[in-house]
């Protein structure tokens, strides 16, 4: 990570100017399956689960909270705090966390590369289907993944944030146009706030609350805004404010999909296809609704959304891995190791993006994907609980240790992660 500005303190007056990594965690974090998720909660309850949406916003607020103040109050990384947690081994190299997250980040990043390509390829071989462009879409998936690889090779982070920001910004067109092109029922959507579960909604609820926006990239975020150049809890404020925003823009696609769902597909009993895909049955729905323009509006807010994931990912977990590597090789106080040019970034980087595409030409294993789904499943209840243990210990300066509604939220998300782990566990394993 740079060190640019790492003793500087934040102009005062200025911290909206100053906002850009919670953009950037919320482009990632919302991908092409959280919008079909929430759009299949509409589609299937109408605006009654607004509330879980609202919910889960604020949760992803408090556990990325937790990691940016464990950041700027210890002037460590989130991974040299799982670094600290229970026994050593091998010289201290490596404890359980550590061999959690390293197993985790190198099977999920094989199994997700591949995933992340192909919702990149759907989009955009749709749009250029029938014209000089139209490629196969594993020839898509590949060329875009080698495309996320060059724009986050040298991982100069002025640039990748303002890319991610104007991203965002085509999503936001794109999904709150929708919604308003859709005229939501405003006293339905207001009587969404009122919790309350219909018939069948226990595992939408959960995973609305959980799920939308919740991955890996929660624990990126402390990385970012160490590129930033915000060192020390000067930065707080500012900080949290970025991070409030970042998430607002989260809970606002999530609304604005669920607005879309209940509008144009609940009351019409319209059924979306399983995965990414779903999203070309709705470009199919807007299409006939609202004619072809609207359907090429939402397949490149639907190629934002993606292809911001995959970048953010190639990123901000290739940052992560780095610093895993630098621990396991002894150097976790050389800066240099977790840079963007260090060798452990851009091997990552290569794992993420060549490797993968051998599952682009065959049935994914069944071995794998379970492994994938597996330590998937555990890694949101390990954020979640390895936060509560760091920010009220010793390892957290007195002053930002967690009050009590940090840790309320903190352990509310490690019970509701933990019962979604235990889920995708039984059904992995049924």
């Amino acid at each position: 990570m740079t060190d640019a500005h790492a003793a500087a303190t934040p102009p005062s007056g200025a911290r909206w100017r100053l906002i850009g990594p919670g953009i950037v965690a919320a482009a990632t974090g919302v991908g092409a399956g959280d919008l079909v998720a929430t759009l299949v909660a509409g589609s299937k309850f109408g605006y009654a689960l607004l509330w879980a949406a609202v919910i889960g916003t604020l949760l992803k607020i408090s556990l990325a909270e937790a990691v940016g103040r464990w950041s700027l109050a210890s002037g460590r990384t989130i991974f040299e705090g799982w670094s600290s947690l229970g026994p050593g081994w091998f010289g201290g190299r490596l404890n359980w966390a550590s061999v959690y997250f390293g197993v985790y980040v190198v099977v999920w990043g094989f199994v997700y590369g591949a995933t992340a390509m192909t919702a990149s390829a759907l989009p955009l071989a749709a749009l250029l289907d029938r014209t000089p462009l139209a490629l196969d879409l594993k020839a898509w998936a590949m060329i875009l993944g080698v495309l996320g690889l060059i724009l986050v090779w040298f991982n100069r982070y002025p640039p990748f944030e303002k890319l991610m920001t104007g991203l965002v910004a085509v999503m936001f067109v794109t999904v709150v146009g929708l919604a308003v092109l859709v005229a939501p029922d405003l006293p339905a959507l207001v009587r969404g706030l009122a919790p309350t579960l219909p018939a069948g909604s226990a595992f939408y609820t959960l995973g609305l609350i959980g799920g939308v926006g919740g991955t890996i990239t929660l624990a990126a975020y402390g990385y970012w805004i160490g590129q930033k150049g915000w060192r020390g809890p000067a930065w707080m404020r500012v900080m949290r404010l970025d991070n409030r925003v970042g998430y607002a823009v989260t809970g606002l696609f999530v609304v604005a999909m669920l607005i879309v769902g209940a509008e144009l597909l609940h009351a019409s009993s319209i059924a979306l296809a399983g995965g990414d895909r779903g999203l070309l049955d709705l470009d199919r729905v807007l299409r006939e609704r609202f004619g072809d323009a609207v359907g090429v509006m939402f397949l490149v807010g639907f190629f934002a959304a993606s292809f911001s994931s995959l970048i953010g990912v190639w990123q901000g977990v290739s940052l992560m891995f780095a610093d895993f590597w630098s621990h396991v090789r002894g150097r976790s106080g050389d800066p240099a190791a977790t840079t963007g040019s260090s060798r452990p970034y851009r091997a990552y980087l290569l794992w993420l993006t060549f490797p993968p595409m051998a599952l682009l030409f065959m049935d994914r294993p069944f071995g794998l994907i379970v492994a994938y789904g597996a330590l998937g499943a555990l890694f949101m209840p390990f954020l979640a609980l390895t936060l509560l243990w760091l920010l009220n210990s010793k390892r957290t300066p007195a002053e930002w240790r967690s009050r009590w509604l940090s840790n309320a939220m903190l352990a509310a998300g490690g019970v509701l992660f933990c019962v979604l782990a235990g889920r995708e566990l039984m059904s992995l394993f049924a």
